[in-house]
């Protein structure tokens, strides 16, 4: 509990002060809530300054002439100004103080400024104002941190003095032009879709090599597929054709084994016309086949069986036991 009581005071309060005290003026109380503090005036000056709890003054003599929060407070400024690239643009700050606790800074809070909340609104529309227009509009939103911080620190070297702590003054809301905004945002989507078309175009590309070299693979592997049948079908040829001799130089051998007086030519002559005659009977009896005429002369014979055998065996390698005949 705190008592106000003049004695303190100039000579003449403390006098008038004895004399009223002797005509039975009685002292009483005041209270004052937490989280405030009242200023108690003497006569119309400055005297104390009331914390919470109670306090002693002297009626007639004493009187509160203000109550001062010394919560924290926030007040939301709004200021409109333009930007480097002539765009005009809204900016809301939140400015947050609270008043020091020292009885010197309290009382520059009641009786040096008449309304606090205009003093710190001009501040920050000066700070704005001279801030923002050096910048363009797409660097405000990335930069307003730094107009945050500019902010604070102008309103704390020119509160100070009134006794006022500036906490903070956050950038709540950049507010472009609305059709300012629509640009914008027609910007940011024509930018998303090139994007997307680029990724689109990529996929495509992506999937045009993937299947070239996938069709390429295929075809190499189908290459090396036919390579190889071929390969082993050429062997097989090849191994047909020596069995094919093989039997042929075993049936001659045997042939001349039996009749004495037959050389290998003549064998392999008559076994030429014997095969020449089983394909023409084959070709005569398919349902499609054309007509062959022939010469049955005796005679024929001898021709027919020299051009077959002529033209069957340049078709063959020389092999060992057997003589390529010649023409007649």
């Amino acid at each position: 509990m705190s008592c106000v009581i003049p004695w303190a005071c100039k000579s003449v309060e403390a006098d008038l002060f004895t004399a009223m005290a002797g005509t039975c003026c009685c002292p009483c109380f005041i209270a004052t809530s937490t989280g405030t503090v009242k200023i108690i005036e003497t006569f119309g000056a400055f005297s104390s300054i009331a914390r919470p709890g109670l306090s002693c003054v002297i009626p007639c003599i004493n009187y509160t002439a203000g109550t001062i929060s010394m919560r924290l407070q926030q007040i939301e400024v709004e200021c409109e100004t333009k930007t480097k690239d002539n765009v005009f643009v809204t900016i809301r700050a939140a400015v947050q103080y609270k008043v020091l606790s020292e009885d010197d800074d309290i009382k520059n809070a009641h009786y040096r400024l008449t309304n606090p909340k205009k003093q710190v609104e001009a501040y920050v529309y000066d700070v704005v104002r001279a801030t923002v227009p050096k910048i363009e509009l797409d660097n405000v939103f990335t930069t307003k941190d730094e107009i945050s911080q500019t902010i604070t620190d102008s309103l704390k070297t020119s509160m100070r003095s009134f006794g006022y702590e500036i906490r903070g003054t956050p950038i709540t809301d950049i507010d472009p032009d609305r059709t300012v905004k629509h640009a914008m945002n027609e910007i940011n989507k024509m930018k998303r879709l090139r994007v997307a078309a680029e990724d689109e175009g990529e996929a495509v590309k992506i999937r045009a090599v993937k299947e070239a070299e996938a069709e390429a693979a295929r075809t190499e592997i189908q290459a090396k597929a036919d390579a190889e049948a071929k390969y082993l079908g050429g062997q097989g040829i090849s191994r047909q054709r020596q069995a094919i001799m093989e039997g042929l130089r075993e049936s001659v051998n045997a042939f001349k084994e039996e009749v004495q007086g037959v050389d290998a030519k003549t064998v392999l002559d008559l076994m030429i016309v014997t095969q020449y005659f089983d394909m023409m009977k084959d070709v005569g009896g398919q349902s499609k086949s054309n007509a062959v005429f022939l010469n049955h002369s005796p005679g024929a014979l001898e021709d027919l069986a020299g051009a077959v055998s002529k033209g069957f065996m340049s078709g063959l390698p020389a092999a060992p036991g057997f003589a390529q005949p010649m023409g007649r």
